[in-house]
């Protein structure tokens, strides 16, 4: 982080990617009740459209900012690509095939994955204490792959008979989540947060259109209830607007591998909205992996002393 950002600049930061974070991981599991709904290509696309209606006054350059360069523009395409649209459709897939919890604890790996492309793309060095992260998250995903997943307890309720294939698209999504915070943190020193948002949504909104209107031909929208309806225009805003922003704005004043810290908010929040309000059980197994990796978010976010 840049020494000269105040005191309490650094706090807003903090909080920023926190509830960025917190958001993900509510977002995360109350899909689960819309990929029931809907299918998940069409589902994608109608995030992406949604939110697309919500912030077209954030497409405008600003003043101060200087036109996008070949560079730039490809990084947003990846950005978008990668963070967005590959997120998404992982993500989604994953937990229509798995439990919210068991994607928390997944997603808890997401600080380990961001310190290893960090050694990659920035050239930073891995210590002992990071390996050690990686091994911790390593061995929590093993743990939970050997665990059975619990839905909540209802007689109408399925066990999805692939959560090995849920688990590992969810893994999917992680690195996915990985591209995104090491690209936004170059694009943060080139565009502001409103524009990084609306244009990685634009694209994603696109590159879902052939799917989405595809499905939307054969799809019955007088199936769906208000409250999905409700569910679906909030998971959109969250996913595409207020997590893109939150996220972007604290990155400006944190460093990607400093920020990482506050992706311990995704799993947590996610687990939380699994077991409070979808009615999942965690158990001892799960709580175990999620203990361990959990303990590899510590180790690979430890500030060291020179820090």
């Amino acid at each position: 982080m840049n020494s000269a950002t105040p005191a309490s600049g650094r706090l807003v930061a903090y909080g920023c990617l926190a509830l960025s974070m917190s958001l993900v991981g509510g977002y995360v599991a109350l899909s689960k009740p819309l990929v029931a709904a809907f299918p998940v290509l069409l589902l994608a696309w109608l995030r992406f459209g949604i939110a697309a209606l919500a912030m077209p006054h954030w497409l405008k350059r600003a003043t101060e900012e200087p036109p996008m360069a070949a560079r730039t523009r490809w990084l947003v395409f990846l950005e978008s690509f990668l963070g967005n649209f590959m997120f998404s459709i992982c993500m989604l897939f994953g937990v229509s095939l798995t439990s919210a919890v068991s994607a928390g604890v997944i997603m808890a790996s997401i600080p380990a994955c961001v310190a290893v492309a960090s050694w990659l793309f920035l050239r930073e060095r891995i210590t002992v204490r990071i390996g050690l992260a990686i091994g911790c998250a390593a061995l929590g995903i093993g743990l939970l792959a050997l665990s059975p997943a619990h839905a909540p307890a209802s007689p109408a309720s399925t066990q999805s008979p692939m959560p090995w294939l849920g688990n590992l698209l969810v893994f999917c999504a992680v690195l996915c989540e990985t591209a995104y915070a090491v690209i936004g943190k170059s694009l943060t020193g080139r565009l502001g947060p409103k524009r990084i948002a609306s244009l990685i949504n634009l694209w994603g909104f696109v590159l879902s259109m052939p799917f989405g209107i595809w499905f939307a031909l054969q799809f019955d929208f007088t199936s769906v209830r208000f409250g999905t309806w409700a569910l679906l225009v909030a998971y959109a805003l969250a996913a595409s607007i207020w997590t893109v922003w939150l996220w972007m704005t604290g990155l400006r004043h944190v460093p990607a591998a400093q920020a990482g810290v506050f992706a311990v908010m995704l799993p947590v929040s996610a687990a939380l909205v699994g077991v409070l309000v979808l009615g999942e059980s965690l158990s001892s197994p799960q709580l175990v992996a999620f203990v361990i990796a959990l303990a590899g978010v510590v180790l690979a976010t430890w500030p060291g002393r020179g820090t």
